[in-house]
């Protein structure tokens, strides 16, 4: 048990608070005392080190035993002190009233020496193991949250990874080069960074995120990924569907990262007006990571070569993104990409 442990004595007659000292001064313990009601709130209030156990008369002047044990309990910072009633009163209804107000014990007066003893020592054991068990169970609850983020950080680094490998094949079978992957990605961010609703998590999301928008291109027979000129219609169908094929291949996960992946790859073809693929989705039922990388992915495309198009002129393929507010476009990323032009320039510049 804790030795020294503090012991405030609350009695309006100083011979009792002698006698209870008398008798417990052979346990180490330290003792402070009061001689009212008032006085012993003020102490408590008032000192720096807290005490540990209480022993409490009820029958004072002012604010009686009752009164001081519910001003105690009503303090958040006092309420687990243990209070023993020490008083002469007998009756049924004090002591029942003593136990309601929060007291711990109850030992009547003139009280015996060894009962005394032996309750003081029992309640102080009892306290100071609830305050080590509670202490016990702060510290596994750090260390158990402690636990869970490092594992957390673990599986988003283990999804980045999984990202990363996924891109660098996408990158193999396609004419799309991990510059226009990490652009794409980069621009993404910008968008997000400068969105009003959209957080840096998101930001972190989309850089992840977005360089599986084409994922499923995988999927895709060569010799229509590959293919120079324009499509037919069949081919054209077919090549549509690397967005339903990248969703169903990535959503059943339930990583975040991979998650907004699917969401990505599934809606970045759709159109503000309706007309995209491969659902139809207008405005904003398009998720906002869908609408972000569609302009991204865009513009990027359009200031870059490609083996079936030459690179367009910066000014040519702004002229093209902001044409297309409110029909390719979400008006309110049209707005963000002009506002800041020369950032988003910058990135499509960058090699």
């Amino acid at each position: 048990m804790k030795q020294n442990s503090r012991i405030l004595i609350i009695d309006d007659v100083i011979d009792n608070i002698r006698i209870a000292i008398s008798l417990l001064k052979e346990e180490n313990y330290d003792f402070c005392f009061a001689q009212s009601g008032a006085e012993a709130l003020r102490l408590l209030f008032e000192e720096q080190e807290p005490f540990d156990l209480i022993l409490l008369d009820i029958m004072m002047p002012g604010l009686d035993g009752f009164d001081v044990c519910q001003k105690i309990k009503e303090n958040p910072d006092l309420n687990d002190i243990p209070i023993i009633f020490l008083t002469a009163r007998v009756d049924v209804d004090s002591i029942a009233n003593g136990f309601a107000r929060g007291g711990v014990d109850y030992i009547t007066k003139p009280f015996h020496a060894e009962e005394l003893i032996a309750r003081v020592k029992t309640h102080l054991e009892l306290f100071h193991t609830k305050a080590l068990l509670q202490k016990h169970n702060i510290d596994l609850s750090v260390k158990l949250e402690h636990q869970k983020l490092r594992l957390l950080s673990e599986l988003e680094n283990d999804q980045k990874e999984m990202i990363y490998v996924l891109a660098e094949l996408m990158e193999a079978t396609s004419d799309e080069t991990g510059k226009h992957i990490k652009r794409v990605a980069e621009i993404s961010s910008l968008l997000a960074k400068y969105h009003p609703i959209l957080k840096e998590t998101d930001m972190n999301t989309l850089y992840h995120a977005s360089p599986m928008h084409d994922i499923g291109k995988m999927t895709i027979p060569i010799e229509i990924l590959h293919k120079n000129g324009s499509y037919s219609e069949e081919e054209f169908f077919i090549m549509k569907k690397h967005t339903s094929n990248a969703y169903q291949l990535l959503s059943g996960s339930e990583r975040k990262l991979i998650k907004a992946a699917a969401i990505i790859a599934h809606e970045h073809h759709e159109k503000w007006d309706g007309s995209g693929y491969p659902r139809g989705l207008k405005g904003a039922d398009i998720h906002i990571y869908g609408r972000i990388v569609a302009l991204a992915d865009v513009f990027d495309a359009l200031t870059h070569k490609r083996a079936y198009k030459a690179a367009w002129s910066i000014n040519d393929a702004v002229n093209y993104i902001i044409e297309r507010r409110e029909t390719q476009f979400d008006p309110e990323l049209i707005d963000i990409f002009q506002a800041h032009l020369d950032e988003f320039i910058a990135i499509a510049q960058s090699k």
